[in-house]
């Protein structure tokens, strides 16, 4: 196995107008590591997702959506007694509104005991972010935990931070996601978290900061302007990719999983971020956040067309 990856899943729903001049919620999927492991399993990454969800149609959609993508579901759990989260989103002038339905769900209830060690082993990377952090203090601890299996086993740990303050607060959150940060082999947060949690703005005051707390890899995303990457020694500014956007649900996600299955692939930090920002900016050009998440050959033609 060689991408695992923990957290909670989602169900969406985002409210379009249709051509009748009718507002509408259109389903799709959501939740940052679920889009993650099926970005990184549409660029051909050998893949699994650890996680509990419902008893509830809502869960068997995820099931059927991992089966389809090749996720390997044998570690999820179906719960009883709790539900399978859900949000949705509005569209504005001043950009999108969440609203969530999350509170108890089955995810957040996830415990270090739950987590599955043979899985973790016998994986090359295990990706985790800071929402499956915030959801609950036991699956906090559980993210942890697995962390601690993975370093244990030599398995590379990456982190995105992806803050959520209507799930914590602010001091909390800066000295968890620091925590988990510091024991990460590759970091990918956005400029917008990162200056929220440090107070710094310039992109490369950030980087900094981050390298001084140990952190060897860090792939700062900074939007429409692209990502800084830097190992510690080297550092490069890859330009955003321009194309006709329309929603950023989960671009940042499927940069992160495109990014790990070209790493794995045996490609350097810079030409697997190259890689993923072209993936990252084609998963904006249609609504919701997993349907847009282009496959390999769609990446691989994109980036063909760049260089012409």
């Amino acid at each position: 196995m060689c991408i695992v990856a923990i957290g909670e899943p989602l169900l969406e729903f985002s409210n379009i107008k249709t051509e009748q001049g009718d507002n509408v919620y259109l389903p799709g999927f959501g939740g940052d590591t679920s889009n993650f492991i099926v970005a990184a399993a549409r660029q051909g990454a050998s893949t699994a997702y650890f996680t509990h969800i419902g008893a509830d149609a809502f869960g068997d959609l995820f099931l059927d959506l991992w089966r389809r993508e090749g996720v390997d579901v044998s570690y999820v759990v179906r719960s009883q007694d709790a539900h399978t989260g859900m949000y949705f989103i509005t569209y504005t002038e001043s950009g999108h509104q969440f609203t969530y339905m999350r509170k108890g769900s089955a995810a957040s209830k996830m415990k270090p005991e739950d987590v599955p060690e043979s899985l973790i082993k016998k994986a090359k990377i295990l990706h985790v972010s800071g929402i499956s952090q915030a959801i609950s203090e036991s699956a906090c601890d559980a993210v942890f935990h697995a962390i601690n299996i993975a370093k244990k086993n030599d398995v590379i740990v990456t982190y995105d931070p992806n803050l959520r303050l209507k799930l914590w607060g602010l001091d909390r959150a800066r000295a968890v996601i620091h925590a988990t940060a510091a024991m990460a082999d590759i970091f990918f947060p956005s400029q917008e978290d990162v200056q929220q949690l440090t107070g710094l703005t310039e992109p490369d005051s950030l980087v900094d900061y981050y390298h001084s707390l140990g952190i060897k890899t860090i792939l700062l995303k900074l939007g429409s302007k692209g990502v800084l990457v830097s190992d510690g020694k080297s550092r490069k500014l890859i330009p955003g990719l321009k194309v006709d956007t329309v929603d950023q649900s989960g671009a940042g996600d499927t940069f992160d999983g495109a990014f790990c299955a070209q790493y794995l692939k045996g490609y350097g930090i810079f030409e697997s971020a190259e890689y993923a920002n072209a993936a990252a900016a084609l998963s904006t050009m249609g609504h919701g956040a997993v349907t847009p998440i282009p496959y390999r050959k769609d990446t691989e033609v994109f980036l063909d067309s760049l260089s012409k």
